[in-house]
């Protein structure tokens, strides 16, 4: 489905060029505490302000938001900075009292855009309204999912619509807080060149010194934004005090990182890329035809197991074939992670193409 969007040059909200920068605390606490926030925000130039009024939580007993104090303050924020504000919605109930209370941007959380139920659910609230809306990724890496949460909503008429990547749950060890899971990121930007992207390196990392990595990473992808956690004094804050920055921290961050053009014009550029394209394209069709030939033998070693009545799949041979790959890789400066990728790829389809010579009469 092709999404009918309204270009985000057009919702009033944010300033070009990139990035578009959304910032503000995880959690409305206090209304002193988002007061003092948004007015350190405000003098960064920073035009859209962000606070959780609602926040689901693993375990009951742990702060899950003010409520509906909060939107009041959010009020306030308008009103003495004439900055626009936004929160997380996950219910019906929500969506009516954000639009009630004039909250200007709307985001769903990645744990909401996961429930295809509670996306209709929101998708029909917003029903008949103009309010911009930015989706989070679903918890885990499912593509389909995330771009089933965008079709509900531009069903019900939201046009005004965007992403926010804010990395995947995992079980692996690694330093972040959650998987980048660049890949995804990857794909969806190419499935929707047109969609308003933005980043959240703050749940990507968990901690504040992987912002600007993170964030430098986004926009080298060709994002278009980012969404910071930015609190008055981080180190007292009742939800995700690792990952927040003060507003001077934000403004610090910001000027470090480079913003590089989606393109140019430089004809140096066009022809030195149209030649790099060109070995590209030449590169491509040898693998294409390196992995016909890859499957045509596998479906000759799938006759002769089927001939001498052996099973297909072989786990520890491949367990073997695999680590040499990666061994290999290594030399040759390929990462585990990519090798692993390509490899179980290419195994899975073998196996498939043996199991076909099984099945043939």
């Amino acid at each position: 489905m092709k999404l009918d969007l309204i270009p985000v040059s057009e919702w009033g909200i944010f300033t070009l060029p990139r990035p578009m920068v959304i910032a503000g605390p995880c959690s409305a606490e206090s209304e002193g505490q988002i007061l003092e926030t948004a007015k350190g925000l405000s003098e960064l130039g920073i035009h859209m302000f962000r606070a959780g009024i609602w926040k689901p939580r693993t375990h009951p007993g742990c702060f899950e938001g003010i409520g509906m104090p909060g939107l009041k303050w959010l009020q306030r924020v308008k009103e003495e900075t004439g900055m626009k504000v936004c929160t997380e919605v996950a219910t019906e109930k929500h969506v009516m009292m954000c639009l009630a209370a004039g909250v200007d941007m709307l985001w769903i959380g990645a744990r909401t855009s996961a429930n295809p139920f509670l996306m209709q659910e929101i998708a029909d609230a917003l029903r008949g309204s103009d309010i911009p809306v930015l989706v989070k990724n679903p918890v885990n890496p499912d593509i389909d999912l995330w771009v089933g949460a965008l079709e509900r909503l531009n069903l019900a008429g939201v046009k005004k619509l965007g992403v926010i990547h804010r990395g995947f749950s995992t079980s692996e060890k690694m330093g972040y807080r959650n998987d980048p899971g660049w890949k995804s990121v990857i794909e969806m930007r190419t499935r929707f060149p047109e969609l308003p992207f933005f980043a959240d390196p703050s749940h990507m990392g968990g901690k504040r010194e992987y912002l600007l990595e993170l964030s430098q990473r986004s926009l080298d992808l060709g994002l278009d934004g980012l969404m910071i956690e930015s609190h008055c004094n981080p180190d007292v804050a009742l939800s995700d005090a690792k990952q927040q920055l003060t507003p001077d921290g934000l403004k610090e961050l910001l000027s470090q990182i480079v913003v590089r053009d989606n393109y140019s014009d430089s004809l140096e550029y066009k022809e030195g890329m149209d030649q790099l394209r060109a070995q590209i394209d030449i590169l491509d069709e040898n693998i294409l035809g390196m992995l016909k030939s890859r499957m045509n033998v596998s479906r000759k070693m799938g006759q002769y197991k089927k001939d001498h009545n052996v099973a297909i799949l072989q786990a520890s041979r491949w367990d073997q074939v695999l680590q040499e790959m990666v061994n290999k890789g290594a030399e040759l400066g390929l990462s585990e992670r990519f090798i692993e990728g390509v490899f179980n790829a290419i195994h899975e389809e073998s196996v498939r193409a043996q199991n076909e010579v099984l099945e043939q009469k």
